[in-house]
């Protein structure tokens, strides 16, 4: 019996079992609560806390008291956009047509509350251009929100001229680099960030933990907390710390970031082995999103004649997200292949693949032969 294939890590990725050795102590013998100091079970609590938050950091250039931690990057990106409005009431957002969710929605509930929005288009490889930023930006403009790697389409943002523009007109610069992290180098001081959101369960560690960078220096970024409580995390992120989730995500950044000089090419070598298979085997292939400025797990692909849900339907042996790239059915079209013009025309099933750490080239090659078998039966009984 033939195992399913995983290709659906831009959803999430499994536990490392490195990440997992990590954190098992911290659930069954240093089980103490990292806020209380007061005896050797909250020490050791706290000082696995402490050298987790110097991980974190060093992966992304910071330093450990600038990283806050918190339940995922969705929290991160509220606290990040929100937690900043709240110090200028009524001022002005910018943010682009292919966020997430959390950042879009998060914007627009602002918006709707008496702030002023700006969402600034992509081009059709979904890249935001810098100049288009610079015009969108006003004397009032507090913050700029934009991801650093498209969660469905893979697309890499020009974060580092993006930072430059931001800086110099005196506005904050947050960056979702929730896909990003390990698979592409992140240096906020390179790139002026001065608000920047993770989670670890995108890059092998545990679900529930994330972390938001807050900039310290040369100019103090100060949110206010979303909630009350026992003021933990400098006051930011109040509750009991999940010591286990952050000793995992501690591991994992280290993790992510020292392999991936090795894994990158090997991915980029899965995914081109892919498309190029499918290619092969099916005419109507459109890619979405840039070419060459993509994540190099990604893989996602506009496929004429089918519908995606006939066509998930009959993937049964592999995990990979489908949307529709028009409305046929119950399927809503993206809003990411709508903003970069792929969501209109004949019936289109547009395929995401993720490709990961543990994935193997006898893998990609059964999930492109199963792919095709189940296209080319869709287009026959049509």
């Amino acid at each position: 019996m033939t195992h399913p294939i995983y290709l659906d890590h831009h959803s999430t990725t499994p536990v490392d079992p490195r990440v997992l050795d990590a954190m098992l102590p911290f659930l069954r013998e240093h089980f103490g609560n990292a806020s209380n100091r007061s005896h050797a079970f909250g020490r050791t609590a706290a000082a696995a806390v402490e050298e987790a938050r110097e991980r974190v950091a060093q992966a992304i250039g910071a330093r450990y008291s600038e990283i806050v931690f918190t339940a995922g990057a969705t929290e991160s990106n509220a606290l990040a956009i929100k937690g900043s409005a709240l110090r200028q009431p009524g001022a002005h957002l910018v943010s682009t047509a292919i966020e997430h969710r959390a950042v879009l929605d998060a914007c627009r509930r602002l918006e709707a509350d008496g702030w002023s929005l700006s969402v600034v288009p992509v081009d059709r490889f979904g890249r935001v251009d810098p100049e288009d930023v610079r015009r969108a930006l006003r004397p009032d403009t507090l913050l700029v929100s934009v991801m650093a790697a498209n969660n469905e389409i893979g697309t890499l943002q020009p974060i580092a001229a993006i930072g430059a523009i931001v800086r110099a007109a005196g506005a904050l610069f947050h960056v979702d680099a929730t896909q990003a992290l390990g698979r592409v180098p992140i240096d906020v001081e390179a790139a002026s960030i001065d608000l920047l959101s993770l989670s670890a369960h995108k890059f092998y560690g545990p679900k529930g933990v994330g972390a938001l960078y807050v900039r310290r220096r040369p100019r103090k970024v100060e949110p206010l907390p979303l909630f009350e409580g026992g003021g933990q995390e400098n006051g930011l992120r109040p509750g009991t710390l999940n010591v286990p989730g952050i000793v995992g995500m501690g591991v994992a950044c280290e993790l992510a970031v020292r392999t991936m000089d090795e894994e990158v090419p090997r991915l980029r070598g899965l995914r081109d082995r892919l498309f190029d298979a499918l290619e092969r085997g099916l005419d109507g292939l459109a890619l979405n999103g840039h070419p060459q400025e993509r994540l190099a797990g990604n893989l996602n692909v506009g496929i004429d004649g089918v519908e995606a849900d006939a066509l998930l339907l009959g993937l049964s042996e592999i995990a990979v997200s489908a949307g529709a790239a028009c409305s046929t059915g119950s399927a809503k079209p993206s809003h990411v292949l709508e903003a970069i013009g792929a969501a209109g025309g004949p019936v289109r099933a547009a395929l995401r693949f993720g490709i990961g750490r543990f994935n193997t080239a006898d893998e990609i090659d059964r999930a492109a032969r199963l792919v095709v078998e189940r296209v080319q039966s869709l287009r026959q009984s049509r």
